[in-house]
């Protein structure tokens, strides 16, 4: 075999491959790649299909994301440049007397109804995308094997 037909078909299996490097590493976001819920939940209503499963709580889908994670108005305000002699900060005032409804609770369902999206399950399969490649791939050698072998078979016939 030449030294071309080695460089080539290195070159062809990195042509090939190249594109599905993409595929395989997807950026797929969970609850730990965000600091507050708020983040989690603009990620979140850019798809409401919920791609990457951030709306994963136990019961029916309620469309807010990461709920376990801390909001951005519970967090303590620490000053930017704080000062040793700061004046000390006045006692809290109650808040206005606004009542407080808690939110209504809502039983989990014995069985999932979901399907993938309530986290029961895996991939619904390769997409249609990636079937196509692999098609291409496949019948791309299929076509360069046995067009190598004709030319092998009529190369052989000639010598004898």
């Amino acid at each position: 075999m030449s030294s071309r037909s080695v460089v080539a078909g290195i070159a062809l299996a990195l042509v090939s491959i190249a594109p599905l490097s993409g595929v395989a590493h997807a950026q797929d976001l969970d609850c730990s790649d965000f600091r507050y819920q708020e983040d989690a939940q603009a990620e979140f209503n850019r798809d409401t299909s919920d791609p990457n499963r951030l709306d994963e709580d136990q019961g029916i889908d309620d469309s807010i994301a990461c709920e376990r994670l801390p909001r951005r108005s519970d967090a303590a305000v620490v000053p930017v440049n704080p000062s040793p002699t700061a004046v000390p900060s006045p006692a809290p005032v109650a808040p206005s007397a606004v009542p407080v409804v808690p939110a209504p609770v809502v039983p989990a369902p014995v069985v999932p109804s979901l399907g993938t999206r309530a986290g029961i399950g895996g991939s619904s399969g390769p997409s249609d995308l990636s079937v196509a490649m692999g098609l291409t791939l496949a019948i791309g050698a299929a076509s360069a094997g046995g067009y190598l072998t004709a030319r092998r078979l009529a190369r052989g016939s000639k010598r004898s």
